[in-house]
Protein backbone atom coordinates (compact mmCIF):
# COMPACT_ATOMS: atom_id res chain seq x y z
CA UNK A 1 0.00 0.00 0.00
CA UNK A 2 1.12 3.56 -0.48
CA UNK A 3 1.77 5.97 2.18
CA UNK A 4 0.94 9.46 1.53
CA UNK A 5 4.15 10.60 0.42
CA UNK A 6 4.33 8.27 -2.43
CA UNK A 7 1.77 10.57 -4.35
CA UNK A 8 4.43 13.15 -4.31
CA UNK A 9 4.49 14.88 -8.06
CA UNK A 10 8.35 14.98 -8.09
CA UNK A 11 8.59 11.07 -7.09
CA UNK A 12 5.28 9.87 -9.66
CA UNK A 13 7.29 11.76 -12.16
CA UNK A 14 10.69 11.18 -11.63
CA UNK A 15 12.20 10.31 -14.97
CA UNK A 16 16.03 10.49 -13.66
CA UNK A 17 17.57 7.22 -14.95
CA UNK A 18 15.42 7.22 -18.19
CA UNK A 19 16.38 7.18 -21.66
CA UNK A 20 13.99 8.47 -24.16
CA UNK A 21 13.99 8.75 -28.17
CA UNK A 22 11.73 10.98 -29.98
CA UNK A 23 11.10 11.22 -33.68
CA UNK A 24 10.32 14.93 -34.89
CA UNK A 25 12.06 16.04 -32.25
CA UNK A 26 13.18 19.19 -33.03
CA UNK A 27 10.32 21.10 -33.41
CA UNK A 28 6.50 21.48 -32.37
CA UNK A 29 5.08 18.38 -29.95
CA UNK A 30 8.33 16.62 -30.47
CA UNK A 31 10.37 19.11 -28.94
CA UNK A 32 7.60 19.96 -26.07
CA UNK A 33 8.00 15.74 -25.26
CA UNK A 34 11.39 16.17 -25.39
CA UNK A 35 11.41 18.94 -22.51
CA UNK A 36 8.88 17.95 -20.67
CA UNK A 37 10.88 14.30 -20.17
CA UNK A 38 14.57 16.26 -19.97
CA UNK A 39 13.38 18.85 -17.43
CA UNK A 40 12.12 15.50 -15.21
CA UNK A 41 15.89 13.89 -15.59
CA UNK A 42 15.36 12.10 -18.62
CA UNK A 43 18.18 11.45 -20.76
CA UNK A 44 16.58 12.48 -24.43
CA UNK A 45 17.57 11.34 -27.69
CA UNK A 46 16.26 13.87 -30.77
CA UNK A 47 15.84 13.05 -34.20
CA UNK A 48 14.75 14.12 -37.29
CA UNK A 49 15.45 14.90 -41.07
CA UNK A 50 17.01 18.48 -40.52
CA UNK A 51 20.30 17.98 -38.13
CA UNK A 52 20.35 22.13 -37.67
CA UNK A 53 16.94 22.01 -36.38
CA UNK A 54 17.72 18.77 -33.92
CA UNK A 55 20.87 20.88 -32.97
CA UNK A 56 19.09 24.25 -32.25
CA UNK A 57 16.60 22.67 -30.42
CA UNK A 58 18.74 21.05 -27.83
CA UNK A 59 21.20 23.57 -27.37
CA UNK A 60 17.96 26.29 -26.77
CA UNK A 61 16.53 23.93 -24.55
CA UNK A 62 18.63 21.48 -22.63
CA UNK A 63 17.86 21.69 -19.09
CA UNK A 64 20.34 23.25 -16.52
CA UNK A 65 20.25 20.35 -14.50
CA UNK A 66 19.19 16.73 -14.21
CA UNK A 67 18.36 15.31 -17.53
CA UNK A 68 19.49 16.12 -21.30
CA UNK A 69 18.62 16.76 -24.67
CA UNK A 70 20.75 14.80 -27.26
CA UNK A 71 20.49 15.75 -31.29
CA UNK A 72 21.37 12.64 -32.98
CA UNK A 73 20.70 11.31 -36.63
CA UNK A 74 19.59 12.96 -38.99
CA UNK A 75 17.16 10.06 -39.28
CA UNK A 76 14.27 9.48 -42.03
CA UNK A 77 11.83 7.63 -40.35
CA UNK A 78 10.39 6.94 -43.89
CA UNK A 79 13.83 4.69 -44.66
CA UNK A 80 14.39 1.25 -42.97
CA UNK A 81 18.25 1.92 -43.71
CA UNK A 82 17.92 5.12 -41.65
CA UNK A 83 15.98 3.37 -39.06
CA UNK A 84 18.71 0.62 -38.45
CA UNK A 85 21.42 3.20 -38.56
CA UNK A 86 20.22 5.31 -36.00
CA UNK A 87 19.32 2.16 -33.75
CA UNK A 88 22.92 0.94 -34.40
CA UNK A 89 24.08 4.16 -32.98
CA UNK A 90 22.15 4.06 -29.98
CA UNK A 91 23.24 0.46 -29.00
CA UNK A 92 26.36 1.72 -29.45
CA UNK A 93 25.55 4.12 -26.43
CA UNK A 94 22.82 2.63 -24.34
CA UNK A 95 22.10 -0.94 -23.26
CA UNK A 96 18.69 0.21 -23.25
CA UNK A 97 15.42 2.75 -24.03
CA UNK A 98 12.94 3.05 -21.43
CA UNK A 99 10.50 5.17 -24.26
CA UNK A 100 9.97 6.00 -27.76
CA UNK A 101 7.82 8.46 -28.96
CA UNK A 102 6.67 8.36 -32.30
CA UNK A 103 6.34 11.95 -33.76
CA UNK A 104 7.64 13.02 -36.84
CA UNK A 105 4.51 12.88 -39.80
CA UNK A 106 3.18 15.43 -42.45
CA UNK A 107 0.48 17.75 -42.80
CA UNK A 108 -0.74 16.25 -46.78
CA UNK A 109 -2.57 17.86 -49.45
CA UNK A 110 -5.07 20.49 -48.49
CA UNK A 111 -8.61 20.65 -50.62
CA UNK A 112 -11.87 21.83 -49.25
CA UNK A 113 -15.29 19.82 -49.83
CA UNK A 114 -16.94 22.74 -50.13
CA UNK A 115 -19.01 22.53 -53.02
CA UNK A 116 -22.66 21.16 -53.41
CA UNK A 117 -22.53 20.44 -57.15
CA UNK A 118 -20.84 16.89 -57.69
CA UNK A 119 -19.01 18.03 -60.65
CA UNK A 120 -17.14 21.08 -58.79
CA UNK A 121 -16.77 18.88 -55.84
CA UNK A 122 -15.00 16.58 -57.77
CA UNK A 123 -12.78 19.30 -59.51
CA UNK A 124 -11.57 20.98 -56.63
CA UNK A 125 -10.87 17.27 -55.07
CA UNK A 126 -9.22 15.74 -58.15
CA UNK A 127 -6.97 18.81 -58.83
CA UNK A 128 -5.48 19.63 -55.83
CA UNK A 129 -4.67 15.91 -54.67
CA UNK A 130 -2.54 13.41 -56.15
CA UNK A 131 -2.28 9.69 -55.66
CA UNK A 132 1.44 10.40 -55.12
CA UNK A 133 0.33 12.95 -52.24
CA UNK A 134 -1.68 10.39 -50.62
CA UNK A 135 0.90 7.55 -50.82
CA UNK A 136 3.81 10.50 -49.05
CA UNK A 137 1.11 11.10 -46.41
CA UNK A 138 0.62 7.31 -45.46
CA UNK A 139 4.29 6.74 -45.74
CA UNK A 140 5.47 9.47 -43.05
CA UNK A 141 2.03 8.93 -40.54
CA UNK A 142 1.41 5.48 -40.72
CA UNK A 143 4.05 3.33 -41.91
CA UNK A 144 6.55 4.98 -40.69
CA UNK A 145 4.99 4.70 -37.08
CA UNK A 146 4.78 1.13 -37.84
CA UNK A 147 8.69 0.51 -38.64
CA UNK A 148 9.91 2.61 -36.38
CA UNK A 149 8.16 0.89 -33.80
CA UNK A 150 9.45 -2.25 -35.06
CA UNK A 151 13.21 -1.14 -35.38
CA UNK A 152 13.65 -0.44 -31.65
CA UNK A 153 11.35 -3.53 -30.18
CA UNK A 154 15.05 -5.19 -29.00
CA UNK A 155 16.14 -2.24 -27.32
CA UNK A 156 12.87 -1.41 -25.38
CA UNK A 157 12.52 -4.93 -23.90
CA UNK A 158 16.38 -4.94 -22.98
CA UNK A 159 14.73 -2.06 -20.37
CA UNK A 160 12.57 -5.37 -18.88
CA UNK A 161 12.93 -7.48 -16.46
CA UNK A 162 14.97 -10.07 -16.07
CA UNK A 163 17.98 -8.73 -17.86
CA UNK A 164 16.61 -5.18 -17.54
CA UNK A 165 16.12 -3.26 -14.31
CA UNK A 166 12.94 -2.20 -15.02
CA UNK A 167 9.21 -4.60 -14.29
CA UNK A 168 7.29 -5.49 -17.12
CA UNK A 169 5.05 -2.26 -19.06
CA UNK A 170 8.08 -0.01 -17.45
CA UNK A 171 8.93 0.64 -21.32
CA UNK A 172 6.26 2.00 -23.99
CA UNK A 173 5.57 3.90 -27.11
CA UNK A 174 3.73 6.83 -27.50
CA UNK A 175 2.46 7.78 -31.03
CA UNK A 176 1.09 10.90 -32.02
CA UNK A 177 -1.71 10.75 -33.99
CA UNK A 178 -4.77 13.74 -33.95
CA UNK A 179 -7.80 14.41 -33.05
CA UNK A 180 -8.40 14.63 -36.31
CA UNK A 181 -8.32 10.79 -36.98
CA UNK A 182 -11.22 10.63 -34.49
CA UNK A 183 -13.60 12.71 -36.27
CA UNK A 184 -15.94 12.70 -39.12
CA UNK A 185 -14.96 16.57 -40.11
CA UNK A 186 -11.82 16.49 -43.21
CA UNK A 187 -11.01 19.74 -42.79
CA UNK A 188 -10.12 19.82 -46.44
CA UNK A 189 -7.30 17.08 -45.29
CA UNK A 190 -8.95 13.84 -46.51
CA UNK A 191 -5.70 11.88 -46.39
CA UNK A 192 -4.18 13.17 -42.90
CA UNK A 193 -7.03 13.14 -41.59
CA UNK A 194 -7.32 9.11 -42.57
CA UNK A 195 -4.32 8.66 -41.80
CA UNK A 196 -4.19 9.81 -38.50
CA UNK A 197 -7.17 7.42 -38.51
CA UNK A 198 -4.75 4.39 -39.44
CA UNK A 199 -2.43 5.46 -36.82
CA UNK A 200 -5.12 5.39 -34.25
CA UNK A 201 -5.65 1.70 -35.06
CA UNK A 202 -2.34 1.09 -35.53
CA UNK A 203 -1.50 2.30 -31.58
CA UNK A 204 -4.30 -0.39 -31.00
CA UNK A 205 -2.96 -3.53 -32.73
CA UNK A 206 0.61 -2.99 -31.73
CA UNK A 207 -0.72 -2.43 -28.01
CA UNK A 208 -2.03 -5.78 -27.99
CA UNK A 209 0.28 -6.96 -30.42
CA UNK A 210 3.60 -6.18 -28.33
CA UNK A 211 1.93 -6.33 -24.90
CA UNK A 212 3.69 -10.20 -25.15
CA UNK A 213 6.87 -8.60 -25.07
CA UNK A 214 6.08 -6.55 -22.06
CA UNK A 215 5.93 -3.11 -23.86
CA UNK A 216 3.18 -0.66 -23.42
CA UNK A 217 2.04 0.85 -26.63
CA UNK A 218 -0.53 3.84 -26.21
CA UNK A 219 -1.35 7.32 -28.07
CA UNK A 220 -1.67 11.03 -27.97
CA UNK A 221 -4.02 12.73 -30.26
CA UNK A 222 -3.97 16.01 -29.52
CA UNK A 223 -6.22 19.71 -31.39
CA UNK A 224 -4.55 22.27 -32.47
CA UNK A 225 -0.69 23.29 -30.52
CA UNK A 226 1.68 25.77 -32.28
CA UNK A 227 4.12 23.73 -34.05
CA UNK A 228 5.26 24.21 -37.80
CA UNK A 229 2.46 21.83 -38.97
CA UNK A 230 -0.16 24.52 -37.62
CA UNK A 231 1.98 27.88 -37.64
CA UNK A 232 3.74 26.79 -40.85
CA UNK A 233 7.48 28.16 -39.19
CA UNK A 234 9.78 28.35 -35.53
CA UNK A 235 11.49 30.88 -34.63
CA UNK A 236 15.55 30.61 -33.77
CA UNK A 237 14.69 28.37 -30.64
CA UNK A 238 12.55 26.05 -32.87
CA UNK A 239 9.59 27.26 -31.04
CA UNK A 240 6.11 27.98 -33.13
CA UNK A 241 3.53 30.75 -31.94
CA UNK A 242 -0.67 30.12 -32.62
CA UNK A 243 -2.40 33.60 -31.41
CA UNK A 244 -5.62 32.47 -29.51
CA UNK A 245 -7.22 34.20 -32.29
CA UNK A 246 -6.36 32.11 -35.52
CA UNK A 247 -8.33 28.86 -33.43
CA UNK A 248 -10.85 30.97 -32.33
CA UNK A 249 -11.62 31.81 -36.06
CA UNK A 250 -12.42 27.98 -36.05
CA UNK A 251 -15.54 27.86 -34.02
CA UNK A 252 -15.29 24.69 -32.80
CA UNK A 253 -12.61 24.88 -29.87
CA UNK A 254 -14.55 25.15 -26.81
CA UNK A 255 -11.10 26.23 -25.20
CA UNK A 256 -11.05 29.51 -27.29
CA UNK A 257 -7.34 28.71 -27.84
CA UNK A 258 -4.40 26.20 -28.84
CA UNK A 259 -2.98 23.86 -26.52
CA UNK A 260 -0.10 24.70 -24.33
CA UNK A 261 3.39 23.45 -24.52
CA UNK A 262 3.29 22.21 -20.82
CA UNK A 263 -0.30 20.18 -21.36
CA UNK A 264 1.19 18.09 -23.85
CA UNK A 265 4.33 17.60 -21.44
CA UNK A 266 1.71 16.46 -18.63
CA UNK A 267 0.28 14.19 -21.37
CA UNK A 268 3.54 12.61 -22.24
CA UNK A 269 4.91 12.18 -18.72
CA UNK A 270 1.46 10.08 -17.41
CA UNK A 271 1.59 7.76 -20.36
CA UNK A 272 5.35 7.63 -19.89
CA UNK A 273 4.98 6.76 -16.13
CA UNK A 274 1.84 4.99 -15.53
CA UNK A 275 2.55 1.25 -16.03
CA UNK A 276 -1.26 0.45 -16.03
CA UNK A 277 -2.48 2.19 -19.53
CA UNK A 278 -1.68 0.23 -22.52
CA UNK A 279 -3.20 0.38 -26.04
CA UNK A 280 -5.54 3.83 -24.85
CA UNK A 281 -5.97 6.91 -27.18
CA UNK A 282 -5.75 10.20 -25.28
CA UNK A 283 -7.22 13.27 -26.87
CA UNK A 284 -5.86 16.55 -25.72
CA UNK A 285 -8.04 19.05 -27.51
CA UNK A 286 -9.85 21.87 -26.18
CA UNK A 287 -13.23 19.81 -26.43
CA UNK A 288 -13.27 19.97 -29.64
CA UNK A 289 -14.35 15.95 -29.82
CA UNK A 290 -17.35 17.45 -28.30
CA UNK A 291 -18.12 19.93 -30.74
CA UNK A 292 -17.40 17.70 -34.12
CA UNK A 293 -19.10 14.74 -34.57
CA UNK A 294 -16.54 11.69 -33.61
CA UNK A 295 -15.59 8.85 -36.10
Amino acid sequence: MAATHHFDANKLFNFEGFTCVVTGGGTGIGLMASQALAANGAKVYITGRRTEALEKAAKSHDPDKGGKIIPIGPCDVRKKEDLERTVKELESKEKYINLLICNAGVPGPKAEPEHDDAGDLKAKLWENESVEDWNETFSADVTSVYFTTVAFLPLLQAAVQPKGPLPRFAASVITISSMSGLMRHAQGHFSYNAAKGATVHLTKLMSAEFQRAWIRVNSIAPGYFPSEMTAKSSDDNQKSALPAEKVQEKGHVPAMRGGRDEEMGMTVLYLAKNEYVNGQIIAVDGGVLNSVAGA
